[in-house]
């Protein structure tokens, strides 16, 4: 089986910063793309930052130059550094990955996500 695992979440006030942490474990072949979403209340959730399958970076107009994604392909993890943060960047956070797995010789690329960490920008 596969799991994503986050941390880091948490209540911080306007203008602050956090850092989330979403590793992924379990048996597989390969990880072919990573990244965050989130969904406020009320809304769709939605593309924060990810790693593509070509390896590039993808990133919301409305986190762009204040989040930042990087990864630890050694430890299977990926990393969502929130700077500057404003209450409408309140939301649950998930980690979303496509990841692939052998099967007797058979590789299958499946979409996983993680549990969801509560992110709150309030003062």
């Amino acid at each position: 089986q596969v799991q994503l695992v986050e941390s880091g979440g948490g209540l911080v006030q306007p203008g602050g910063s956090l850092r989330l942490s979403c590793a992924a474990s379990g048996t597989f072949f390969n990880i072919n793309a990573m990244g965050w979403y989130r969904q406020a209340p009320g809304k769709e959730r939605e593309l924060v930052a990810a790693f593509t399958r070509g390896g590039s970076t993808n990133y919301a107009d409305a986190v762009k130059g204040r989040c930042t994604i990087s990864r630890d392909s050694a430890k299977n993890t990926v990393y969502l550094q929130m700077n500057s943060l404003k209450p409408e960047d309140t939301a649950v956070y998930y980690c979303n990955a496509a990841i692939v797995r052998s099967t007797w010789g058979t590789y299958q690329e499946n979409d996983y996500w993680g549990q969801g960490t509560q992110v709150t920008v309030a003062s």
